[in-house]
């Protein structure tokens, strides 16, 4: 376990709190191997009915920690051992009512968590985005055929490509949350969407969720973005879209092919 998430049960409810507000909730491997083991955990135990997910702070979460992906393209680490890797495969099959409240940043796999979320609400002032190409990177967590599908391939693209931000609102209207929320009552509706879910038939919600979702065909397109993804943290454009995030300056792709 890591103090930088609070994982607690209320009830037949687990949430689980990103609390790492000093680095805006950026996700560390550390995290991400406690997230996975509690989503495991809540898999098997048959008293949790509905997972939770929020930030601290008045922030979802920043993303990924982008020195656990300077490790990988400088040959620390290898990206099939990413623990992030472990938490979407976990994700595309869960059985349990998944929900997200949303609160300042959401960035990265802030956002494309959202996808695999049965209910998200958002704060209105929210800002999603999704900079995969800024950091010479592509998408992850099945987005780029869950995210096209749910909002039209313009606009996914945009938000891949160009890395254009959407307000809480406009996450609502994209059919991204079920709501746009002033800040301060978003966590208190998903705590009280969750309390209504684990009081429903779990079997019958089980059933539910697993016909809408192709599980299959996500963890398919999952896999195929991470061999992607792995080799884009190797290239020489993602060393330099690094080095200058750590530079504070703007990439200079102009040099590379």
């Amino acid at each position: 376990m890591t103090a930088d998430l609070l994982i607690s049960r209320d009830g037949a409810i687990l949430e689980i709190g990103f609390n790492r507000p000093a680095k805006k909730n950026a996700l560390t491997e550390a995290m991400y191997k406690a997230i996975a083991d509690s989503l495991e955990q809540a898999s098997d135990d048959p008293d949790i009915r509905v997972v939770l997910f929020y930030g601290e702070g008045g922030i979802f979460t920043s993303g990924n920690d982008l020195n656990d992906f300077a490790q990988v393209a400088t040959g620390q680490r290898r990206a099939e051992d990413m623990e992030v890797m472990r938490v979407l495969h976990i994700l595309a099959g869960f059985q349990k009512p998944v929900i997200a409240a949303v609160e300042g940043l959401a960035v990265g796999i802030g956002l494309t968590l959202l996808l695999h979320c049965d209910l998200a609400y958002v704060a209105q002032d929210a800002r999603l985005t999704a900079p995969f190409v800024d950091l010479a990177l592509v998408p992850e967590a099945a987005s780029s055929l869950l995210m096209p599908a749910l909002i039209g391939h313009q606009k996914a693209f945009a938000l891949f490509a160009l890395g254009e931000a959407l307000s809480g609102e406009d996450a609502a209207r994209l059919g991204l949350a079920n709501a746009a929320l002033p800040a301060g009552d978003v966590l208190a509706q998903a705590r009280l969407s969750a309390q209504t879910l684990a009081k429903k038939a779990p079997g019958a919600l089980a059933t539910t969720k697993a016909l809408m979702r192709d599980s299959a065909t996500i963890r398919a397109r999952m896999d195929k973005e991470g061999l992607e993804f792995a080799r884009r943290l190797v290239s020489p454009e993602a060393r330099e879209a690094f080095m200058a995030f750590a530079q504070k300056r703007a990439p200079d792709f102009s040099n590379l092919a």
